[in-house]
């Protein structure tokens, strides 16, 4: 039972695909001008990675290794796609939003590590552990970078949705939060933070 807690919060801080192994760096910081676009591409990867982790753990046993990572992409690829049809059917301004990192999901650093490194290697249940406590884990960092972002460089809560709130006036906006270096300045703080508990714990 320890084993499969810690399998499913590994990927909450000790090994949190962001702030910890610094992978996927490029769509995070690239959807994450909002709540409603960070929450989104955070579901679409982790049903993408929890699906993957699921069908390779199943059939590890019968991929050649001389093959392996062709097989791999196909199958992210396939559930990348459905992933997409959906979105575009259902949540059309989703869709339009995540515009080109939605399809780079086929590629994206985390899930290509995870079925390589761990659902290639283990039962289906441990692998379906593995990918919840990742996915929780990078879509948890997405809303807190979007959050910072939209409410300081926006000044709005859910834009993008028939919710959104307007909280600080356009005067008072931190607009250089909506580019690209406003994203990295705000991951490089939730990084900086991490580490910083991380060595006191050990300290302790």
């Amino acid at each position: 039972m320890n084993r499969q807690l810690h399998i499913f919060t590994n990927g909450f801080v000790r090994e949190n695909p962001l702030l910890v192994l610094n992978i996927g760096l490029c769509s995070s910081l690239g959807v994450t001008t909002s709540i409603f676009n960070g929450l989104g591409m955070g579901m679409s990867m982790t049903f993408v990675l929890v699906m993957s982790e699921i069908v390779i753990s199943i059939f590890r046993k019968h991929i050649p290794s001389s093959i392996r990572l062709p097989v791999f992409i196909i199958i992210i690829a396939a559930f990348t796609t459905i992933v997409q049809l959906v979105l575009q059917a259902y949540v059309p301004s989703l869709y339009d939003a995540l515009g080109v990192f939605l399809p780079l999901i086929v590629v994206n650093c985390i899930i290509m590590g995870r079925v390589e490194s761990f659902a290639s290697k283990n039962s289906v249940g441990n692998s379906i552990l593995d990918a919840f406590g990742m996915g929780i884990g990078y879509t948890l960092v997405l809303v807190i970078i979007s959050l910072i972002r939209e409410f300081f460089g926006g000044g709005t809560l859910m834009a993008g949705t028939a919710a959104k709130i307007d909280v600080i006036p356009e005067a008072y906006r931190i607009g250089m939060l909506n580019s690209a270096p406003g994203g990295f300045i705000v991951f490089g703080f939730l990084g900086a933070a991490v580490q910083f508990f991380k060595k006191r714990k050990e300290e302790r």
